[in-house]
Protein backbone atom coordinates (compact mmCIF):
# COMPACT_ATOMS: atom_id res chain seq x y z
CA UNK A 1 0.00 0.00 0.00
CA UNK A 2 1.24 3.48 -0.87
CA UNK A 3 1.14 6.45 1.48
CA UNK A 4 1.77 10.05 0.60
CA UNK A 5 0.81 13.69 0.60
CA UNK A 6 -1.31 15.80 -1.70
CA UNK A 7 -1.34 19.56 -1.81
CA UNK A 8 -3.79 22.06 -3.27
CA UNK A 9 -1.16 24.81 -3.20
CA UNK A 10 -3.24 27.50 -1.52
CA UNK A 11 -1.70 30.81 -0.47
CA UNK A 12 -3.56 31.53 2.76
CA UNK A 13 -2.71 33.97 5.57
CA UNK A 14 -1.61 32.37 8.81
CA UNK A 15 -4.49 33.33 11.14
CA UNK A 16 -2.15 33.40 14.15
CA UNK A 17 0.15 36.02 12.59
CA UNK A 18 -1.91 37.56 9.80
CA UNK A 19 0.93 37.04 7.33
CA UNK A 20 0.47 35.26 4.01
CA UNK A 21 3.45 33.74 2.21
CA UNK A 22 4.37 35.20 -1.13
CA UNK A 23 3.72 33.08 -4.19
CA UNK A 24 7.47 32.48 -4.44
CA UNK A 25 7.62 31.34 -0.83
CA UNK A 26 4.67 28.99 -1.31
CA UNK A 27 6.19 27.38 -4.39
CA UNK A 28 9.58 26.87 -2.78
CA UNK A 29 7.87 25.54 0.36
CA UNK A 30 6.05 22.98 -1.79
CA UNK A 31 9.40 21.71 -3.08
CA UNK A 32 10.69 21.46 0.49
CA UNK A 33 7.57 19.51 1.48
CA UNK A 34 8.01 17.05 -1.40
CA UNK A 35 11.66 16.44 -0.48
CA UNK A 36 10.60 15.88 3.14
CA UNK A 37 7.96 13.37 2.01
CA UNK A 38 10.74 11.23 0.55
CA UNK A 39 13.04 11.80 3.53
CA UNK A 40 10.51 10.48 6.05
CA UNK A 41 9.81 7.34 4.01
CA UNK A 42 6.47 8.08 2.36
CA UNK A 43 5.81 6.96 -1.20
CA UNK A 44 3.89 9.63 -3.12
CA UNK A 45 3.79 13.39 -3.53
CA UNK A 46 0.89 14.85 -5.53
CA UNK A 47 0.14 18.43 -6.50
CA UNK A 48 -3.14 19.96 -7.57
CA UNK A 49 -3.75 22.14 -10.61
CA UNK A 50 -5.32 25.59 -10.24
CA UNK A 51 -5.28 28.64 -12.48
CA UNK A 52 -6.53 31.31 -10.13
CA UNK A 53 -5.51 33.02 -6.90
CA UNK A 54 -5.06 32.11 -4.10
CA UNK A 55 -3.42 29.00 -5.60
CA UNK A 56 0.01 28.62 -7.20
CA UNK A 57 0.27 25.17 -8.92
CA UNK A 58 -0.83 26.23 -12.42
CA UNK A 59 1.88 24.09 -14.08
CA UNK A 60 2.06 20.74 -12.27
CA UNK A 61 4.48 19.02 -14.63
CA UNK A 62 6.95 21.91 -14.34
CA UNK A 63 6.83 21.61 -10.56
CA UNK A 64 7.05 17.81 -10.59
CA UNK A 65 9.94 17.85 -13.06
CA UNK A 66 11.89 20.15 -10.74
CA UNK A 67 11.11 17.94 -7.74
CA UNK A 68 12.12 14.85 -9.72
CA UNK A 69 15.63 16.22 -10.08
CA UNK A 70 15.95 16.47 -6.29
CA UNK A 71 14.45 13.11 -5.32
CA UNK A 72 15.33 9.51 -6.06
CA UNK A 73 12.43 7.17 -5.34
CA UNK A 74 9.37 9.37 -4.73
CA UNK A 75 6.36 8.69 -6.97
CA UNK A 76 5.24 12.03 -8.40
CA UNK A 77 1.58 12.54 -9.20
CA UNK A 78 -1.17 15.13 -9.53
CA UNK A 79 -4.26 15.86 -7.54
CA UNK A 80 -5.61 16.70 -10.08
CA UNK A 81 -4.82 17.24 -13.76
CA UNK A 82 -7.78 18.98 -15.39
CA UNK A 83 -8.98 16.67 -18.14
CA UNK A 84 -11.75 19.11 -19.08
CA UNK A 85 -9.77 22.27 -19.85
CA UNK A 86 -6.34 20.90 -20.81
CA UNK A 87 -5.73 19.71 -24.35
CA UNK A 88 -5.31 15.91 -24.24
CA UNK A 89 -2.40 16.20 -26.67
CA UNK A 90 -0.53 18.45 -24.25
CA UNK A 91 -1.32 16.18 -21.30
CA UNK A 92 0.01 13.19 -23.22
CA UNK A 93 3.18 15.04 -24.25
CA UNK A 94 3.90 16.53 -20.82
CA UNK A 95 3.50 13.28 -18.93
CA UNK A 96 5.44 11.26 -21.48
CA UNK A 97 8.37 13.66 -21.05
CA UNK A 98 7.98 13.52 -17.25
CA UNK A 99 8.00 9.70 -17.41
CA UNK A 100 11.37 9.74 -19.16
CA UNK A 101 12.83 12.31 -16.78
CA UNK A 102 11.77 10.34 -13.70
CA UNK A 103 12.57 6.83 -15.01
CA UNK A 104 8.87 6.04 -14.72
CA UNK A 105 8.13 7.23 -11.19
CA UNK A 106 5.12 9.29 -12.22
CA UNK A 107 1.39 8.81 -12.54
CA UNK A 108 -1.51 11.22 -12.72
CA UNK A 109 -4.94 11.84 -11.30
CA UNK A 110 -7.54 13.23 -13.68
CA UNK A 111 -10.42 15.41 -12.55
CA UNK A 112 -12.80 18.14 -13.64
CA UNK A 113 -11.73 20.71 -11.05
CA UNK A 114 -13.94 22.70 -8.71
CA UNK A 115 -13.51 26.23 -10.07
CA UNK A 116 -16.25 27.20 -12.51
CA UNK A 117 -14.53 30.21 -14.14
CA UNK A 118 -11.62 28.10 -15.35
CA UNK A 119 -13.76 26.68 -18.17
CA UNK A 120 -14.24 29.90 -20.19
CA UNK A 121 -10.62 30.90 -19.46
CA UNK A 122 -9.63 27.91 -21.60
CA UNK A 123 -12.46 28.22 -24.11
CA UNK A 124 -14.68 25.50 -22.64
CA UNK A 125 -18.27 25.34 -21.43
CA UNK A 126 -18.77 24.08 -17.87
CA UNK A 127 -22.15 22.66 -18.90
CA UNK A 128 -20.25 20.12 -21.00
CA UNK A 129 -17.96 19.06 -18.15
CA UNK A 130 -18.88 15.37 -18.11
CA UNK A 131 -18.95 14.89 -21.87
CA UNK A 132 -15.65 16.82 -22.15
CA UNK A 133 -14.16 14.45 -19.59
CA UNK A 134 -15.26 11.35 -21.48
CA UNK A 135 -14.18 12.56 -24.93
CA UNK A 136 -10.86 14.03 -23.80
CA UNK A 137 -9.92 10.88 -21.94
CA UNK A 138 -10.78 8.69 -24.92
CA UNK A 139 -8.36 10.78 -26.97
CA UNK A 140 -5.68 10.72 -24.27
CA UNK A 141 -5.79 6.92 -24.20
CA UNK A 142 -5.49 6.77 -27.98
CA UNK A 143 -2.51 9.13 -27.97
CA UNK A 144 -0.64 6.92 -25.51
CA UNK A 145 -1.73 3.56 -26.90
CA UNK A 146 -1.61 4.03 -30.67
CA UNK A 147 1.41 4.88 -32.81
CA UNK A 148 -0.70 6.81 -35.31
CA UNK A 149 -3.88 8.59 -34.23
CA UNK A 150 -6.72 9.70 -36.48
CA UNK A 151 -9.26 11.51 -34.37
CA UNK A 152 -12.51 13.37 -34.90
CA UNK A 153 -14.51 14.55 -31.89
CA UNK A 154 -16.90 17.25 -30.80
CA UNK A 155 -14.72 19.46 -28.62
CA UNK A 156 -11.43 19.91 -30.48
CA UNK A 157 -10.06 20.04 -34.01
CA UNK A 158 -9.47 16.67 -35.71
CA UNK A 159 -6.14 14.85 -35.71
CA UNK A 160 -4.87 13.14 -38.83
CA UNK A 161 -1.86 10.86 -38.79
CA UNK A 162 -0.64 12.25 -35.46
CA UNK A 163 2.13 10.47 -33.54
CA UNK A 164 2.91 11.42 -29.97
CA UNK A 165 6.51 12.43 -29.31
CA UNK A 166 8.03 11.21 -27.13
CA UNK A 167 6.27 7.89 -26.87
CA UNK A 168 5.63 6.65 -23.30
CA UNK A 169 8.62 5.16 -21.49
CA UNK A 170 9.00 1.43 -22.23
CA UNK A 171 5.82 1.69 -24.30
CA UNK A 172 3.73 1.90 -21.12
CA UNK A 173 1.81 5.11 -20.35
CA UNK A 174 1.61 6.54 -16.83
CA UNK A 175 -0.99 4.96 -14.59
CA UNK A 176 -4.21 6.98 -14.41
CA UNK A 177 -6.40 7.61 -11.39
CA UNK A 178 -9.80 9.25 -11.92
CA UNK A 179 -10.69 11.53 -9.03
CA UNK A 180 -14.11 12.54 -7.81
CA UNK A 181 -15.70 14.02 -4.75
CA UNK A 182 -19.32 13.43 -5.69
CA UNK A 183 -19.78 12.37 -9.33
CA UNK A 184 -20.80 8.77 -10.14
CA UNK A 185 -20.07 9.25 -13.86
CA UNK A 186 -16.36 9.52 -13.00
CA UNK A 187 -16.49 6.26 -11.05
CA UNK A 188 -18.11 4.71 -14.12
CA UNK A 189 -15.38 6.08 -16.41
CA UNK A 190 -12.62 4.66 -14.21
CA UNK A 191 -14.36 1.30 -14.08
CA UNK A 192 -14.91 1.17 -17.84
CA UNK A 193 -11.20 1.55 -18.57
CA UNK A 194 -10.05 -0.53 -15.61
CA UNK A 195 -8.17 2.47 -14.20
CA UNK A 196 -7.83 3.56 -10.59
CA UNK A 197 -10.49 5.54 -8.76
CA UNK A 198 -9.52 8.14 -6.16
CA UNK A 199 -12.17 9.36 -3.71
CA UNK A 200 -11.14 12.72 -2.26
CA UNK A 201 -12.79 11.82 1.05
CA UNK A 202 -12.33 15.20 2.71
CA UNK A 203 -15.62 17.08 2.83
CA UNK A 204 -18.18 14.28 2.88
CA UNK A 205 -19.27 11.68 5.44
CA UNK A 206 -18.04 8.11 5.20
CA UNK A 207 -21.39 6.89 3.90
CA UNK A 208 -20.97 9.03 0.77
CA UNK A 209 -17.48 7.70 0.06
CA UNK A 210 -18.64 4.15 0.72
CA UNK A 211 -21.37 4.46 -1.96
CA UNK A 212 -19.07 6.03 -4.55
CA UNK A 213 -16.28 3.49 -4.09
CA UNK A 214 -18.82 0.67 -3.98
CA UNK A 215 -20.24 1.78 -7.33
CA UNK A 216 -16.77 1.84 -8.86
CA UNK A 217 -15.94 -1.64 -7.56
CA UNK A 218 -19.22 -3.04 -8.86
CA UNK A 219 -18.77 -1.54 -12.32
CA UNK A 220 -15.07 -2.53 -12.46
CA UNK A 221 -16.19 -6.14 -12.13
CA UNK A 222 -19.05 -5.60 -14.58
CA UNK A 223 -16.57 -4.60 -17.29
CA UNK A 224 -14.53 -7.74 -16.72
CA UNK A 225 -11.40 -6.30 -15.14
CA UNK A 226 -11.53 -8.56 -12.08
CA UNK A 227 -13.51 -8.95 -8.90
CA UNK A 228 -14.81 -5.90 -7.04
CA UNK A 229 -12.10 -6.49 -4.44
CA UNK A 230 -9.42 -6.24 -7.14
CA UNK A 231 -10.39 -2.73 -8.22
CA UNK A 232 -7.72 -0.08 -7.61
CA UNK A 233 -8.83 2.48 -5.02
CA UNK A 234 -7.18 5.56 -3.57
CA UNK A 235 -8.49 7.60 -0.66
CA UNK A 236 -7.81 11.15 0.48
CA UNK A 237 -7.76 12.39 4.03
CA UNK A 238 -6.61 15.32 6.13
CA UNK A 239 -4.89 15.26 9.47
CA UNK A 240 -3.22 17.47 12.05
CA UNK A 241 -1.05 15.66 14.57
CA UNK A 242 0.60 16.48 17.85
CA UNK A 243 1.84 14.03 20.49
CA UNK A 244 -1.02 15.18 22.71
CA UNK A 245 -4.55 15.24 21.34
CA UNK A 246 -5.67 18.41 23.09
CA UNK A 247 -2.57 20.26 21.94
CA UNK A 248 -3.41 19.31 18.36
CA UNK A 249 -6.96 20.62 18.66
CA UNK A 250 -5.89 23.87 20.34
CA UNK A 251 -3.19 24.56 17.75
CA UNK A 252 -5.23 23.65 14.69
CA UNK A 253 -8.49 25.38 15.67
CA UNK A 254 -7.62 28.89 14.37
CA UNK A 255 -6.49 27.41 11.05
CA UNK A 256 -9.69 25.42 10.73
CA UNK A 257 -11.90 28.34 11.74
CA UNK A 258 -10.39 30.60 9.07
CA UNK A 259 -9.73 28.10 6.28
CA UNK A 260 -10.96 29.32 2.86
CA UNK A 261 -13.02 26.20 2.22
CA UNK A 262 -14.68 25.24 5.49
CA UNK A 263 -13.94 28.15 7.80
CA UNK A 264 -16.78 30.09 9.45
CA UNK A 265 -19.05 27.06 9.18
CA UNK A 266 -19.36 23.99 11.41
CA UNK A 267 -17.18 23.81 14.48
CA UNK A 268 -13.99 21.77 14.37
CA UNK A 269 -15.61 19.11 16.55
CA UNK A 270 -18.68 18.94 14.30
CA UNK A 271 -16.55 18.67 11.18
CA UNK A 272 -14.41 15.90 12.67
CA UNK A 273 -17.53 13.98 13.63
CA UNK A 274 -19.11 14.35 10.18
CA UNK A 275 -16.05 13.90 7.91
CA UNK A 276 -12.72 12.03 7.96
CA UNK A 277 -10.77 15.08 9.23
CA UNK A 278 -8.64 13.82 12.13
CA UNK A 279 -7.00 16.22 14.56
CA UNK A 280 -5.28 14.50 17.44
CA UNK A 281 -2.51 12.18 18.55
CA UNK A 282 -0.64 9.73 16.30
CA UNK A 283 -2.73 6.87 17.70
CA UNK A 284 -5.97 8.69 16.93
CA UNK A 285 -4.83 9.26 13.34
CA UNK A 286 -3.86 5.59 13.07
CA UNK A 287 -7.20 4.39 14.42
CA UNK A 288 -9.25 6.71 12.21
CA UNK A 289 -7.30 5.89 9.05
CA UNK A 290 -7.57 2.14 9.68
CA UNK A 291 -11.34 2.58 9.91
CA UNK A 292 -11.45 3.65 6.25
CA UNK A 293 -10.99 0.00 5.28
CA UNK A 294 -14.25 -0.83 7.05
CA UNK A 295 -16.27 0.95 4.38
CA UNK A 296 -14.07 1.10 1.25
CA UNK A 297 -12.41 -2.32 1.54
CA UNK A 298 -8.73 -3.04 1.04
CA UNK A 299 -7.30 -0.22 -1.02
CA UNK A 300 -4.01 0.78 -2.64
CA UNK A 301 -3.19 4.45 -1.96
CA UNK A 302 -3.73 6.79 0.98
CA UNK A 303 -2.89 10.47 0.54
CA UNK A 304 -3.06 13.06 3.33
CA UNK A 305 -3.54 16.83 3.11
CA UNK A 306 -1.32 18.55 5.68
CA UNK A 307 -0.21 21.90 4.25
CA UNK A 308 -3.38 23.94 3.79
CA UNK A 309 -5.18 26.78 5.56
CA UNK A 310 -2.09 28.90 6.19
CA UNK A 311 -0.10 26.37 8.20
CA UNK A 312 3.55 27.50 8.27
CA UNK A 313 6.20 25.37 6.61
CA UNK A 314 7.84 24.50 9.92
CA UNK A 315 4.57 23.05 11.19
CA UNK A 316 3.98 21.10 7.99
CA UNK A 317 7.44 19.53 8.18
CA UNK A 318 6.74 18.56 11.79
CA UNK A 319 3.53 16.89 10.60
CA UNK A 320 5.54 14.88 8.09
CA UNK A 321 8.00 13.78 10.78
CA UNK A 322 5.10 12.46 12.83
CA UNK A 323 3.49 10.76 9.83
CA UNK A 324 6.73 9.14 8.72
CA UNK A 325 8.00 8.27 12.17
CA UNK A 326 4.93 7.26 14.15
CA UNK A 327 1.86 6.88 11.94
CA UNK A 328 2.62 5.35 8.55
CA UNK A 329 4.88 2.50 9.80
CA UNK A 330 2.00 1.29 11.96
CA UNK A 331 -0.51 1.75 9.13
CA UNK A 332 1.66 -0.30 6.76
CA UNK A 333 1.78 -3.13 9.25
CA UNK A 334 -1.89 -3.04 10.21
CA UNK A 335 -3.26 -2.68 6.68
CA UNK A 336 -1.23 -5.76 5.67
CA UNK A 337 -2.93 -7.90 8.30
CA UNK A 338 -5.75 -9.91 6.76
CA UNK A 339 -5.24 -8.41 3.31
CA UNK A 340 -6.38 -11.07 0.79
CA UNK A 341 -3.68 -12.38 -1.51
CA UNK A 342 -5.71 -11.53 -4.62
CA UNK A 343 -5.97 -7.82 -3.76
CA UNK A 344 -3.41 -6.15 -6.03
CA UNK A 345 -0.69 -3.81 -4.86
CA UNK A 346 -0.69 -0.21 -6.01
CA UNK A 347 0.39 0.02 -9.66
CA UNK A 348 3.91 1.23 -10.42
CA UNK A 349 5.78 1.67 -13.67
CA UNK A 350 7.69 -1.55 -13.01
CA UNK A 351 4.51 -3.54 -12.37
CA UNK A 352 2.83 -2.10 -15.47
CA UNK A 353 5.84 -2.97 -17.64
CA UNK A 354 5.86 -6.50 -16.24
CA UNK A 355 2.13 -6.87 -16.93
CA UNK A 356 2.59 -5.67 -20.51
CA UNK A 357 5.46 -8.11 -21.06
CA UNK A 358 3.40 -10.99 -19.65
CA UNK A 359 0.47 -10.11 -21.87
CA UNK A 360 2.71 -9.97 -24.92
CA UNK A 361 4.15 -13.39 -24.06
CA UNK A 362 0.67 -14.83 -23.56
CA UNK A 363 -0.50 -13.38 -26.88
CA UNK A 364 2.52 -14.83 -28.67
CA UNK A 365 1.93 -18.25 -27.11
CA UNK A 366 -1.71 -18.17 -28.14
CA UNK A 367 -0.72 -17.49 -31.73
CA UNK A 368 1.79 -20.37 -31.82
Amino acid sequence: MQFGIFTVGDVTPDPTTGRAPTEHERITATVAIAKKVEEVGLDVFATGEHHNPPFVPSSPTTLLGYIAGQTERLILSTSTTLITTNDPVKIAEDFSVLQHLTEGRVDLMLGRGNTGPVYPWFGKDIRAAISLTVENYELLRALWDDEVVDWNGKYRTPLQGFTLAPRPLDGVPPYVWHASIRTPEIAELAAYYGDGFFANHIFWPSSHTEKLVGLYRQRFAHYGHGTPEQAIVGIGGQVFIRPNSQDAITEFRPYFDNAPVYGHGPSLEEFMAQTPLTVGSPQEVIDRTLSFRDYVGDYQRQLFLVDHAGLPLKTVLEQLDLLGGEVVPVLRKEFAIGRPADVPAAPTHASLVAAAENKAADDKAAEA
